[in-house]
């Protein structure tokens, strides 16, 4: 059985443990959520979108 995971849920997952432990505060952590925000928006969101699909590709090859 395979379990598949959205990537933005794993990172606001990390997010908000990382708030919760004091790793980061608040407020950069409101700027980490608007600069991904605004990037989405930019020319660079395909050729990052590809990577991370390049990249979630090679880690479901993996086999142990």
């Amino acid at each position: 059985m395979a379990i598949s995971l959205s990537v933005v849920l794993l990172l606001a997952i990390i997010l908000v443990v990382m708030i919760r432990s004091n790793n980061i505060k608040a407020g950069p952590a409101i700027v980490a959520i608007l600069f991904g925000f605004f990037l989405a928006s930019t020319g660079m969101a395909p050729p990052i979108h590809r990577f991370m699909e390049s990249l979630a590709q090679t880690i479901n090859g993996i086999r142990i």
